[in-house]
């Protein structure tokens, strides 16, 4: 339940909407919106990409460490 949270964290600090994010990752925007609502978990290749994008630890994202 983490990895939503934090997504949306960091989606909201660099103004970004859920189609914005989803355009520069090239994913669907219902699926970010899956995720920060936990209807669904991302694939790894996704969190290493939303990892790269925002310049966090995967192990951030999903709440490995602070």
């Amino acid at each position: 339940m983490i990895f939503g949270e934090r997504l949306k964290e960091l989606r909201m600090a660099h103004n970004m909407s859920q189609m914005d994010l989803a355009n520069a990752l090239g994913i669907s925007q219902s699926a970010i919106a899956k995720w920060e609502l936990h209807k669904t978990e991302p694939t790894a290749s996704a969190i290493i990409a939303i990892a790269k994008f925002f310049d966090e630890s995967a192990d951030y994202l999903l709440g490995l460490n602070e």
